[in-house]
């Protein structure tokens, strides 16, 4: 199974990736309205197909990506029963398995900070993804949307404490730089339900946080009670639409050269390699304007605003910081051409 663990800053969510290496089938849990470029991005350079989302519950701090996710690839949406939610494509309960070739996840029902909480665990119980209910040395809070810390303290130590003592744990938010815990770690260390605290410690604590209200909680709720899907007055945060851009999970953008090629006159080609480099084997595209990466912060005004500017080197890493630059410097369209002078001239360009 491949697994990657990805985070949001603004709203200090994980989201988790999990595919099948053989089939190349994933899901993800989690995702982030936001983020969607990105997490498309992996998927496209890891050659996935992405076939399931999973939201843990209805988030109050940030807007899921669900509703995106399959309008733009195809995905399909999973959510609890009890969520409230309209739009998915699959409704869950505990009990349930979510089959993927080699990813089976199992859903746990951990009600308490919403009535829809779950708990994915994986089919050998190596792995759990606990959402808002159990967080690393904390628990998700319980003072709005359902929230009853009795109920929660139940699905802790019955759903999730009940997990073998090495499993585990990934949560969905975490605001101290932490990525993971043990369920035997919780079980002792935890300051809200860990070591000797009974039901009634769990209440007592919880019901005196004095937490702030979540500041996305008006936007979010109602958004994700609809899978992600914005207003019929909201846009969605469109792209470059001036050629076949693709965001890459480093965050740049890249364009193809043979779209660079056919589009020669609606572009201008940047060359950031070195004077030397110009004259070697692979040699230098017609027209295209020569500013070293080393110069480029220096001498960005130089470059033409009119058209699209499409950078290259000899690979394409050096040309894709020179697209950063720029981007930095104010050109509102730069991508990077994909495998620089080397795969321009594989091409036969």
């Amino acid at each position: 199974m491949l697994f990657r663990q990805l985070f949001d800053l603004e709203s200090s969510t994980y989201t988790y990736l999990l595919a099948d290496e053989s089939t190349r089938d994933a899901l993800l849990i989690d995702p982030v309205f936001e983020q969607f470029e990105r997490d498309a991005a992996l998927l496209r350079e890891l050659e996935l197909t992405l076939r399931y989302t999973l939201d843990t519950h209805v988030h109050a701090d940030h807007v899921t990506a669900a509703w995106r996710l399959r309008e733009m690839l195809g995905s399909r949406i999973v959510i609890s029963k009890r969520s409230g939610a309209t739009g998915a494509d699959h409704y869950v309960d505990h009990g349930d398995v979510v089959p993927m070739g080699a990813v089976v996840l199992r859903v746990r029902a951990t009600p308490g900070h919403t009535d829809g909480c779950l708990t994915y665990v994986s089919a050998d119980e190596r792995l759990a993804f606990t959402g808002d209910a159990l967080l690393i040395r904390g628990a998700g809070r319980t003072d709005f949307q359902q929230g009853d810390a009795h109920t929660l303290y139940r699905s802790i130590t019955r759903q999730i404490f009940t997990l073998p003592d090495d499993c585990l744990l990934y949560p969905a938010h975490d605001y101290a730089g932490r990525t993971l815990t043990t369920v035997v770690e919780e079980k002792r260390w935890n300051p809200r339900v860990g070591g000797d605290a009974n039901e009634g410690d769990f209440v007592g604590y919880m019901e005196n946080l004095g937490l702030p209200h979540p500041k996305q909680i008006d936007h979010a709720v109602p958004a994700n009670l609809n899978c992600g899907k914005p207003d019929a007055a909201a846009a969605l945060a469109a792209g470059p639409t001036w050629g076949p851009v693709v965001r890459t999970f480093a965050g740049g953008f890249d364009i193809h050269p043979m779209w660079v090629a056919e589009h020669r006159g609606q572009v201008t080609v940047l060359d950031v390699r070195e004077p030397s480099e110009l004259v070697g084997e692979l040699g230098r595209i017609d027209g295209s304007l020569h500013i070293p990466l080393g110069e480029l912060r220096g001498r960005a005004a130089e470059v033409p605003r009119e058209k699209p500017v499409a950078c290259i080197c000899r690979s394409g890493r050096r040309s894709a910081q020179a697209a950063v630059i720029l981007e930095k410097a104010g050109v509102r369209e730069v991508a990077n051409v994909t495998g620089g002078m080397i795969r321009w001239r594989a091409l036969g360009l």
